[in-house]
């Protein structure tokens, strides 16, 4: 079925062109048979017709790019799995933040000052009284999440001074506590840790929209890839269709010179001709279209050499089909969409749940226990005739060791109690928080109704996958032999040119339906595999 053979004899350069369309696409999946011949005897086998397609498609010379391939290149290029993974890493920063909220937190403070005070007092042991202070303070703070505040500190001063009266110089003074300040109805429990509860649901709804998204880009690369497939084999069909009305417009022509056919004939080939011109011309640019679309998707152009990619392999023809309630269940129970929805419902419900105990008044148990510490050199005091003598000589140490001895222990304990009047600020920030939970939950059925209906929309078309790839089969073959009878009866002047024009279209048209009816399929099943998070066909 070489060109150089057909092109001697138009007529059957047009039959086989005809034969080429029908077998090799019509019938390329299905097995190999014996298909009535334009002339005498059999026609080649499926496998010839393939590889007689296969060289046409070779002439478009685009880059070859396996499915897989494609998956992947989109997977680490895609602009939305890379947005989605940058979505991740920021929950999990959320969570890592919210969390350090209740790490142990150490603090230490130093400071010193020095003053100059005049005084007018005679018992301020000094005209202008001059004390230094060095202070300071270490300690260790945690918040709970139920709340509770607990903070453990060391503090001392070493004080010097000029006064006459001052038994000590310089003084030590050193202090222990440990404070702590307790919730009991606003601030307390769910409403300490509202944050990170509501981020770890955040980060539930953003690991959930990462692999959702995974998904969701391989579904699409897949159903791209399908739909490159099928334009490519168009482009190639129309190929062999406007080779096919050149040579009917030679046939006409040659005709009409002797005498066999009018001018009308002649004219009907050319308008023949110019409608497959213009449809290959139309297909290749949805052809162009679809690479791009594609090429957008994996994040790299075909090879300088090739306008567009070049899918490898077919798509699947032979689909399993589980029972339709079963696969909405299954979407249902492990869609991402909606997992991603339900927490981020779970994430508002608990900013409700805190906004309803923050309605509470503020009533906090506050308490201390602690203990305090003196030292110091003493020195003799002289107060009119009578001299105080100090014996104490002691050191920094001395005062610490007072102080965790408890020699001096002090302890507090109370309540702080806090109302506003008329709490609109809080009531309202309730109101607002169940208002966001409740429009969340109708977000969510609504997700539920849709995810419902496009499943048993996919599942159907799946479901009748097989009978309608057998009728666009059945219908390429019918196609072709109203076309192969047109031609015979066109050759022996019984038909019109016209009349296969229209023959011409409707063989074009049976391949089409061939082709959408492909990717139909492979669509569908892809969407079923996005919707079901993967899991479709479910495991018996």
């Amino acid at each position: 079925m070489s060109r150089s053979k057909t092109s001697s004899e138009p007529g059957h350069r047009f039959g086989c062109a005809l034969v080429v369309v029908t077998l090799a696409l019509g019938a390329g999946g299905a097995a190999a048979q014996d298909v009535p011949s334009t002339g005498s005897g059999r026609v080649p086998s499926v496998a010839v017709l393939d590889s007689a397609l296969a060289v046409e498609l070779r002439t478009l010379q685009g880059t070859q790019l396996g499915l897989e391939d494609a998956v992947r290149l989109a997977l680490e290029n895609s602009a939305e799995a890379l947005r989605a993974e940058a979505d991740l890493r920021a929950a999990e920063a959320v969570v890592r933040r919210e969390r350090g909220s209740f790490d142990p937190e150490l603090f230490a403070s130093g400071s010193k000052t020095s003053t100059d005070l005049p005084t007018a007092s005679p018992f301020a042991g000094a005209d202008v009284l001059e004390t230094d202070d060095v202070a300071g303070s270490v300690g260790v703070g945690m918040k709970f999440t139920t709340g509770t505040e607990l903070t453990a500190s060391l503090g001392t001063v070493r004080r010097s001074t000029n006064s006459a009266f001052a038994t000590l110089d310089p003084q030590y003074d050193a202090r222990g506590s440990i404070d702590l300040v307790q919730p009991i109805l606003k601030g307390f429990g769910r409403s300490a840790r509202a944050d990170l509860s509501a981020a770890e649901y955040q980060l539930l709804a953003a690991r959930a929209n990462y692999e959702g998204t995974q998904l969701a880009v391989r579904s699409l690369v897949e159903r791209s890839y399908w739909q490159l497939y099928a334009a490519e084999r168009d482009v190639a069909v129309e190929k062999v269709l406007r080779d096919a009305a050149a040579a009917l417009l030679e046939s006409a022509d040659r005709r009409a010179r002797a005498g066999l056919v009018g001018p009308n004939q002649v004219a009907n080939a050319r308008v023949f001709l110019a409608d497959q011109e213009t449809a290959l011309l139309n297909g290749t640019e949805r052809l162009g279209a679809a690479s791009d679309r594609l090429a957008s998707l994996v994040g790299r152009r075909p090879d300088s050499s090739a306008e567009h990619f070049s899918p490898l392999g077919d798509p699947p023809r032979a689909f399993e089909v589980a029972e339709q309630d079963s696969v909405v269940a299954l979407a249902l129970r492990l869609n991402h969409t909606l997992r991603l929805l339900e927490n981020r419902i779970g994430a508002l419900r608990v900013y409700e749940r805190a906004a309803a105990w923050d309605v509470l008044p503020q009533l906090d148990l506050v308490g201390s226990l602690g203990s305090s510490g003196l030292a110091g050199t003493g020195r003799d005091v002289i107060f009119g005739a009578d001299t105080l003598r100090t014996d104490l000589d002691t050191g920094l140490g001395d005062s610490w060791s007072q102080v965790f001895q408890g020699d001096f222990p002090t302890w507090s304990a109370g309540l702080v109690f806090r109302l506003p009047i008329g709490m609109r600020q809080d009531r309202g920030e309730r109101d607002l928080r169940r208002a966001e939970v409740e429009r969340a939950e109708h977000d969510l059925l609504d997700a539920q109704r849709n995810l419902e209906e496009v499943v048993r929309a996919r599942h159907r078309d799946l479901d009748g996958a097989t009978d309608r790839l057998r009728f666009a089969k059945d219908g390429v073959d019918a196609a072709f032999e109203q076309a192969r009878i047109g031609r015979l009866e066109f050759e022996n002047g019984r038909t019109t040119a016209f009349e296969l024009v229209r023959l011409a279209g409707d063989l074009a048209s049976a391949q089409l339906r061939y082709s959408q009816a492909l990717v139909r399929a492979a669509t569908a099943a892809a969407e079923l595999r996005e919707l079901t998070a993967g899991a479709y066909p479910p495991t018996p």
